[in-house]
């Protein structure tokens, strides 16, 4: 189908309409936003309210308050009619098929034909919406189903009526994935469909289990959280932030729609959640659900944890568990998996009651909420944010193992994990030849996972790919001669051995290969530099090498810019410090949408000294006009590194100049992101790529910006805004970007502003309150003022 999206109409504008939107304007579609006008008062002032709400929100649906520009208000009395010059008309008004129906009924008499409308529904059946509609209109009806927050949580649900054109599935499928950046699962038309089916049941079973093994509130959520590879929020807390009422309603609608599930009770509320529905204890929105945040006498923020027992607040406990502590030195969540389900505490058990329930529960769920297993995997990761899906966990413990332990707990696998196993298969899933593949049951082979064909994912290459590594990185053969450095240490914290291999690939490039993807699959691109062996060497004094490590690691940025092969950086989450400046110095950045990007070393009480310090300082110099008062380009350079800005967004990141123009891309996949890096390099060999030359034209003011640098520092600090060590800090950074105290207004080669960058960081390693600040962020994890 060849359809293009320039404009979209969403008709509701409340909690998920107006994000909605929200998104639909982060990736350049032109949005009309539309709500019923109130009795009294201007017509457009509902939507306007909901939308000025959206934006305030934390964290933010819109990349940048540029974005608001792509979004027209509107009232559906007066308004209505300019929905014939949209592409696409999203459904997202209150839960009520009554009021839904008048919606489309308005929508039949002003839609263009072929438009595409689709409902944003959680909990009434699609098919129900198109009875009494045209054919062109069931024809390009379809289930589009968005989590909340659209823009953070990935899981876009596809789920077509009988009459829906396959080829506007296919469509759906495709423009989810590749332009709002979404896991796009297929799902059929059953009740709460497949993530919300799956995942109010695993809550459900868990709050059961709660009441049955007599476990608090605190340990639920220390047994559920991050060690399991789930959110950092869990059970309870994610439940008071989505509010209880929603879950309530999903579990009463399932209830009364699924009478045939075999986990039908489980549905059913427990007294005490039914106690706290009766006393509006919602969570967030009521101000208190399963936590409560309250002041102490003297003025402190304290959170309550609930008692579920006796329904009273009450300080919350710390919870200690050997399983916990065990699992801790694990760093990949499939080999803890292994330690959960053999462990001998409370969290042991929790585990493998829930879980083997769990296993049932899905494997009995196919093939009546879908036909493959891998979409109810992606359906977890992408709406509840689990690390891995309930088959890729059962896959971690071993499909055996669990099969007999789940009977000791009274629960059955389906009869098509039996047969899998008569097979002779043991895994759900399985690698060949770099492609990820699926257990398909009708079949029973492994098939590949569809539409993955364009994603190259570093774990499935691993086995035969990697030509190179150390304990901090690896270097693997994309194939086409591309070459891809992957960092692998805590956090990809940058040490001595990340950098000895972005060296090796490129040596090992500009002799056999085209280019270099600098690039990973983990939580975070990189942390930034190990502050922890910074702080070793400082203290031990060790200032020659250190001086050695500093140097290396700003020859490694300058290697990535003036190599003579492509060096592509691939960023996504966290880029602060050393992964901020390696992408400074790429031929290009090829950042995944989700990019918070930063300097953020003033934070440590140093300076950016792989390279950022210097690249900014080249960058203000670039930006000197002869009309315009210079000194204002070298303030909002020197602002963005002294007040450690990091964008909300790859489009911010652009906007707080850590990217240049024509110089970087962005993937809305995140999943796209290594292959859409790789093309990069390819088209960047492909063009004829040549070596830079070192640049030996940068404008530094010396002391002309100076004098502004130390007056604003000072102003800052008589104002009390910043400390005394902020304000030696600040001296610091300003003596780099202004090339120290020269006379006048010189040009500058790189080297030379790189020396006086590593000059200046050395010298802040000798001082006392900046050891404090190190010392604080490797013992703390909290960043320290003084």
């Amino acid at each position: 189908m060849n359809k293009k999206i320039n404009k979209v109409a969403v008709l509701g504008s409340g909690i998920m309409g107006s994000r909605i939107a929200c998104h639909f304007a982060n990736i350049g579609v032109e949005v009309l936003l539309l709500d019923i006008a109130p009795k009294e008062g201007p017509k457009n002032s509902i939507v306007d309210t909901a939308l000025q709400m959206a934006v305030k929100t934390n964290p933010s649906p819109i990349y940048s308050k540029m974005v608001l520009n792509k979004i027209t208000t509107g009232n559906f009395e007066d308004d209505m009619s300019k929905i014939s010059t949209v592409d696409w008309i999203i459904e997202v008004v209150v839960e009520n098929i009554d009021i839904k129906k008048k919606v489309f009924d308005q929508v039949e008499q002003f839609r263009k034909v072929g438009t595409l409308v689709t409902s944003n529904t959680s909990g009434i059946p699609i098919h129900m919406m198109t009875e009494g509609r045209t054919e062109d209109f069931q024809a390009n009806f379809c289930g589009t189903h968005f989590f909340n927050p659209p823009r953070y949580l990935r899981l876009l649900e596809i789920i077509p009526t009988p009459r829906t054109n396959p080829e506007l599935v296919d469509f759906l499928m495709h423009y989810g994935d590749q332009f709002l950046g979404k896991t796009t699962v297929l799902c059929k038309d059953t009740p709460a469909f497949i993530a919300n089916r799956v995942g109010v049941y695993s809550i459900m079973a868990l709050l059961h289990l709660v009441e049955k093994m007599d476990l608090t509130v605190e340990e639920v959520d220390k047994f559920t959280g991050p060690a399991l590879g789930r959110p950092k929020s869990a059970t309870f807390r994610t439940t008071d932030v989505v509010g209880l009422d929603t879950m309530i309603k999903v579990s009463k609608g399932l209830y009364d729609n699924c009478p045939d599930d075999k986990a039908h009770d489980l549905f059913k509320l427990p007294g005490y959640v039914e106690k706290m529905e009766a006393n509006k204890w919602l969570g967030d929105k009521t101000k208190q659900g399963f936590y409560k945040k309250t002041k102490t006498p003297e003025g402190k923020t304290e959170i309550l944890a609930l008692d579920l027992r006796t329904l009273e607040y009450r300080p919350q406990q710390k919870v200690k568990s050997a399983t916990l502590d065990m699992s801790k030195p694990i760093e990949d969540v499939k080999d803890r998996m292994k330690v959960f389900v053999s462990g001998k505490d409370k969290a042991a058990e929790l585990f493998r009651a829930s879980f083997f329930g769990l296993f049932e529960y899905v494997s009995d769920r196919i093939p009546e909420i879908s036909d493959e297993l891998y979409r109810i995997d992606d359906a977890m990761r992408a709406g509840f944010g689990w690390d891995l899906g309930p088959f890729e966990v059962w896959d971690a413990i071993g499909i055996l193992e669990a099969v007999q332990g789940m009977k000791n707990y009274g629960h059955e696998a389906a009869a098509w994990v039996h047969e899998l196993l008569a097979a002779g298969f043991t895994t759900f899933y399985k690698v060949e030849d770099g492609i990820r593949k699926y257990y398909d049951i009708p079949s029973k082979a492994y098939k590949a996972v569809p539409g993955t064909e364009a994603f190259i994912i570093l774990d499935n290459l691993r086995a035969n790919k990697v030509i190179w590594k150390n304990s901090g990185a690896s270097i693997l053969d994309l194939g086409d001669g591309i070459l891809n450095v992957e960092f692998h240490s805590k956090m990809n914290t940058i040490g001595g051995d990340t950098l000895q291999a972005i060296n090796k690939a490129i040596d090992l490039a500009e002799k056999d290969y085209r280019g270099v993807v600098i690039g990973n699959d983990g939580a975070n691109f990189s942390a930034g530099a190990n502050v922890g062996m910074i702080f070793m060497m400082a203290v031990e004094q060790e200032w020659e090498e250190l001086n050695l490590a500093i140097r290396m690691f700003q020859n490694t940025s300058m290697r990535i810019k003036y190599s003579s092969i492509p060096v592509v950086v691939a960023p996504h989450n966290l880029t602060l410090g050393g992964g901020c400046e390696f992408s400074l110095h790429a031929d290009h950045v090829q950042l995944n949408a989700e990019t918070y990007m930063g300097l953020v070393e003033f934070g440590v009480g140093v300076i950016p000294g792989g390279g950022g310090t210097k690249e900014f300082a080249l960058r203000a110099s670039d930006e000197y006009k002869e009309d315009q008062i210079v000194q204002n380009a070298l303030k909002d350079r020197f602002l963005t590194i002294g007040m450690a800005k990091v964008s909300t967004s790859a489009v911010e990141a652009f906007e707080l100049g850590y990217l240049q123009k024509g110089k970087y891309s962005i993937s809305m996949n995140r999943s796209r992101l290594i292959a859409d890096a790789k093309a990069r390099a390819i088209e960047l060999a492909d063009a004829g790529y040549t070596k830079p030359v070192p640049r030996k034209d940068i404008k530094v003011l010396g002391k002309q910006g100076l004098g502004i640098v130390y007056a604003g520092a000072n102003t800052m600090y008589s104002g009390h805004y910043i400390s005394e060590h902020d304000k030696k800090i600040s001296e610091k950074l300003g003596y780099v970007m202004c090339g120290g105290d020269l006379s006048s207004p010189t040009e500058v080669t790189e080297q030379y502003l790189l020396d006086l960058e590593r000059e200046a960081f050395l010298s802040l390693c000798g001082e006392r309150k900046t050891l404090e600040r190190i010392q604080s962020i490797v013992t703390k994890g909290k960043p320290l003022r003084n």
